[in-house]
């Protein structure tokens, strides 16, 4: 395959993240949207990077070195890394590809000014942030001093802070790989970043805007506090104006440096209210192109905007997909459940066919839109009140959701006839003998399950699960499961409530329940225990269960004293729960 060393950013596009790295896909992807201006520039791609790396004979043995170090040794770290720059940066740049370079810059005028950037093809992707890992020159000039530039380009992707992240996130130096954007300079008025998602509430519809005079840099490393408006459906809604002392300028003979702002000038807006809702509306052209909130780096040139950067928002929490632009109020299922982590898709498909009410996913985790029952007054009193009995911090939650003026609309409680909406419940049958009928009838249905699905293979199976689960949603939306769930439930707060005023007990109900006969959460609890007790006694088998890593564990029981015994209660507690 013919090796291509450098690429115009017109011809690049976001699949290209292997050859130009994540800036340089995005930078690419930018130039492509109609009404974005972009600096023009070119990409030194990977395969410049390779043939530089392939000069050093001695990398291999450096990387092997750094992989084999602890994240935390720091020094250790920051030695060997600044070993692999030099040897990179003393690497002359072969002819062939110097000439590749060169041609590209006299295309867009060898004389101006540009900057150098880095293009990691591990750098500004939606599961990882490595912003700021590797470097960036501003204002160089001249073909010489490019070429030097792209060199130290290619080295920070060594840098000490880049090694420590790939090694605490498990990423192979060798997989990841340098190329460099080089872009024509741009002299702003102001420059700054724009979130189009608040990324400290995560508020989609609200953008935020972060402002300062001069250079980028200034903002980037601290050096002074931007102004900040945050912009609402085209318009401004809230806006802090900062003092802004000092500003990064480039000088005229190339580099940047520090800057005074003259004090009569500190404290005006670095822009106007309807730049800042202008630079929102490009904005948001850029993240219905990329299909995700961005953290975009933008500048203002003679009040046009140009946009030198743009890569996920990796901060935020994904939220369900849903098909309109309204507000929307979720509640996770896992928490509610004691189950935090994210679940497998097995899992969570499992329990959205299975659920009673429609699950969203999101992160790995399920949720349920509570919007509408939070927008009706009645059926938000019922959910906030059974939302509150299960964890008051949820119902906590929701109402600071609903002192938001606005965010979830109130709708009537009545329906057109003037009766409540869903009219009133049905009267419950209080014969306990009912309950007694329910139980029969779902072991009958389960008893039915597990004789049938044992002549079911391949396809077959998963159509007869599908069966199995509207059946089962069947059982449980039975009107009479329902109330009688419900008593249930409502009996255990009564009882909770009087107890605690009573004896000053609290949720002594809860405890009480734990005995009661058919309780399958309480069943699989206690039969935890008779496992426990099978392998207490055994020190070898407690000692090895301690240290287990892997799924073979069963297997090596049987080697251990006692460890027959130990498997056999497992196996049988499994058989009968399953792994929950």
């Amino acid at each position: 395959m013919t090796e291509q060393y450098v690429l115009d950013l017109q011809d690049v596009d976001g699949t290209q993240v292997a050859v130009v790295g994540g800036k340089g896909a995005h930078l690419g992807g930018l130039s492509r949207i109609e009404g974005i201006r972009v600096p023009g520039g070119f990409c030194v791609t990977t395969d410049a990077f390779r043939r530089i790396i392939a000069e050093a004979p001695l990398i291999d043995d450096r990387l092997d070195r750094l992989s084999r170090l602890n994240p935390d040794d720091r020094e250790a770290i920051r030695t060997l890394s600044a070993e692999i720059r030099r040897t990179i940066e003393e690497i002359a740049i072969p002819g062939d590809l110097a000439a590749a370079i060169t041609r590209a810059l006299s295309l867009l005028g060898d004389q101006a000014a540009y900057a150098v950037r880095s293009s990691a093809t591990a750098e500004d992707l939606p599961t990882a942030s490595f912003a700021g890992q590797q470097d960036t020159y501003l204002n160089v000039m001249g073909p010489t001093e490019i070429l030097q530039h792209v060199s130290r380009c290619w080295a920070s992707l060594f840098t000490e802070r880049a090694v420590t992240y790939r090694q605490r996130n498990g990423i192979d130096h060798r997989t990841v790989h340098m190329a460099v954007v080089v872009q024509r300079m741009v002299f702003p008025h102001a420059s700054g970043i724009l979130f189009t998602a608040d990324p400290v509430t995560g508020n989609r519809k609200v953008a935020t805007v972060d402002a300062g005079f001069g250079l980028g840099e200034a903002l980037v490393s601290g050096l002074v506090n931007p102004d900040v408006f945050k912009v609402r459906d085209g318009e401004v809604v809230e806006k802090a104006i900062a003092a802004k002392q000092r500003a990064v300028h480039a000088l005229p003979a190339g580099g940047t440096q520090e800057v005074a702002i003259e004090s009569q000038r500190q404290g005006q807006p670095a822009l106007t209210d309807a730049q800042a809702v202008r630079l929102v509306q490009l904005g948001r052209r850029i993240e219905a192109h990329f299909g995700r909130p961005q953290d975009i780096e933008w500048c203002l040139v003679d009040d046009g905007f140009q946009i030198v950067q743009s890569r996920p928002i990796t901060t935020l929490f994904p939220i369900p997909e849903a098909d309109d632009r309204e507000n929307h109020v979720y509640v996770s299922v896992g928490h509610g459940q004691m189950m935090t982590d994210p679940m497998k898709p097995l899992g969570f498909s499992m329990w959205q066919l299975t659920a009673m009410v429609p699950m969203q996913e999101a992160g790995g985790r399920l949720f349920v839109d509570v919007t509408r029952r939070l927008a009706s007054p009645a059926s938000r009193a019922g959910l906030l009140e059974a939302m509150g009995k299960g964890d008051p911090l949820i119902r906590h939650a929701l109402e600071t959701v609903l002192d938001r003026d606005g965010f979830v609309p109130s709708l009537p409680d009545a329906s057109p006839g003037g009766r409540p909406a869903g009219g009133a419940p049905a009267p419950i049958d209080t014969d306990p003998a009912l309950v007694t009928g329910l139980i029969e009838r779902s072991q009958a249905s389960v008893a039915d399950l597990e004789r049938d699905i044992r002549t079911k293979t391949g396809p077959e199976l998963f159509d007869f699960l599908l069966e199995a689960f509207e059946e089962h949603k069947r059982v449980l939306s039975d009107p009479l499961s329902i109330q009688a769930i419900m008593a249930g439930m409502e009996a255990t707060w009564w009882l909770n409530d009087k107890l605690q005023e009573w004896l000053g007990e609290k949720n002594a109900a809860d405890t009480l329940t734990l005995s009661a006969p058919d309780n399958i959460t309480s069943e699989m609890g206690l039969a935890l225990l008779d496992v426990a007790d099978v392998i207490r006694p055994q020190p070898e088998v407690v000692a090895f269960l301690q240290g287990v890593d892997g799924d073979d564990f069963l297997d090596e029981l049987a080697k251990l004293a006692g460890g027959t015994e130990a498997r056999d209660a497992i196996e049988a507690y499994l058989d009968r729960y399953g792994m929950r």
